[in-house]
């Protein structure tokens, strides 16, 4: 399915491409990131085919990669989006997609983000506490509208993953626990013609590597669905969230079209084939899709450790930083081989590390970062005075489109102006 890949000479390609042909033909400096928008659109795709004929709505997990040209590779490739704000609402409306294929989550929504997602008709905003039915309620009455909404279930499951990124457990900030349900739909009715209850949705976290802990989460939802349905609400879909993982380079994981064929299969099981189903992938779709090419600034040797210092940071990539992620490091124009070295960046932080990586007996002049297509740039910052790095986005059809980087010296203005 394309994405990272090394040619015959061992130099590293994204989307059948060479890298250092890319960063020379874009002329512009290290770090950077680089996108495979093919690669993207089949999986895209490939996720899309796997309903079959079963209604159903891919929607991808805009805060993933929040870039324009990925977001109409998606919507082009059949998908839809899942936003957490206003802004990521503006990006899918102005990245192709129809509103009829949005979702909004989010605990903390601003009343302007729930206008616009109410007077854009959007699928459905997912609510996600008792107190918030009643506000966006209020805010439909104002606009004189009726809002599609569903409800987020916080079904109660724990899964094997880094705690920062678990949100069904009965302690997450995410979704109404079992106790509190009765209390929202009694909410609910309250509301009246400002609200119409369409789904049922949850969200058990990110990186599963199979579908066992999504399916117990959904069974969860299956529940409530099938109570709802009995006493005459009419809902149109269940929505069991994303979190499918990708494979770092450790331990395999099941593929994304496997999740929604076992979604598929339990609710044909609990007799609820005839609701949409929605799935929210973001990971799953791009961060194979991505890489983050860096210069290397130079060697350092203390005592036994190597150290490779390179240009991009934590302000880069935060993920090792904030989950202890790891990410494949290797050199652009060579394959890795011994002996490791110990990849840091340029920030102040004793954080900003990458870990031990191959890179060969002397550091080359540049390293890639591989599968930084998902939760990169997208979580980048300008700490330490640093710019935010470049974006390129390659498809075999169009070229190659160029995002710079504002570079240090707009960063330098706004502090001074400040």
């Amino acid at each position: 399915m394309s994405g990272f890949a090394r040619d015959e000479r061992g130099g590293a390609t994204l989307g059948g491409r060479s890298l250092a042909e890319l960063l020379e033909e874009a002329r512009i400096p290290t770090p950077a990131y680089f996108y495979d928008l093919d690669g993207i659109s089949r999986a895209t795709r490939e996720l899309v085919t796997a309903f079959d004929d079963s209604p159903g709505l891919v929607a991808y997990a805009v805060k993933a990669n929040t870039a324009g040209s990925v977001v109409r590779a998606v919507a082009g490739a059949g998908g839809g989006a899942d936003v957490v704000s206003g802004g990521e609402l503006e990006v899918a409306l102005g990245g192709s997609m129809p509103p009829d294929r949005i979702v909004m989550s989010g605990v903390a929504k601003l009343d302007w983000e729930l206008d616009l997602a109410i007077s854009r008709d959007i699928r459905a905003i997912q609510l996600e506490s008792v107190e918030e039915v009643a506000r966006v309620a209020a805010r439909a009455r104002a606009l004189g509208k009726t809002a599609r909404v569903s409800l987020r279930i916080n079904p109660d499951v724990e899964i094997d993953s880094h705690a920062h990124i678990a949100t069904g457990h009965d302690e997450a900030k995410f979704g109404i626990v079992a106790r509190d349900l009765a209390a929202a739909f009694a909410e609910l009715e309250r509301a009246g013609s400002a609200l119409r209850l369409a789904g049922l949705s949850t969200h058990v976290g990110s990186m599963l590597a199979t579908p066992a802990p999504y399916l117990e989460s959904a069974r969860v939802v299956c529940g409530v669905a099938k109570e709802r349905l009995g006493a005459g609400n009419a809902l149109e879909f269940v929505d069991f969230g994303g979190g499918f993982g990708i494979d770092y380079g450790g331990a395999p994981v099941d593929a994304p079209p496997a999740f929604v064929r076992a979604a598929l299969a339990l609710l044909r099981e609990q007799g609820l084939g005839e609701l949409a189903l929605v799935v929210e992938p973001g990971r799953a779709l791009v961060a194979p899709f991505g890489v983050l090419v860096a210069g290397v600034v130079q060697s350092k040797q203390s005592g036994a450790r190597r150290w490779c210092l390179i240009d991009a940071g934590m302000n880069d990539l935060i993920r090792p930083a904030l989950y202890a992620a790891r990410h494949r490091i290797e050199p652009l124009e060579r394959a890795p081989s011994a002996p490791e070295w110990q990849v840091v960046g340029p920030v102040c932080e004793s954080a900003d590390d990458f870990g031990l990586h191959a890179l060969g007996p002397s550091v080359p002049a540049r390293i890639v970062v591989r599968d930084a297509g998902a939760y990169g740039f997208t979580m980048a910052s300008e700490y330490n005075g640093r710019a935010l790095p470049a974006e390129v986005f390659v498809s075999r059809g169009k070229g190659a489109h160029v995002s710079a980087s504002p570079g240090v010296q707009s960063w330098v203005k706004r502090r001074l102006e400040a």
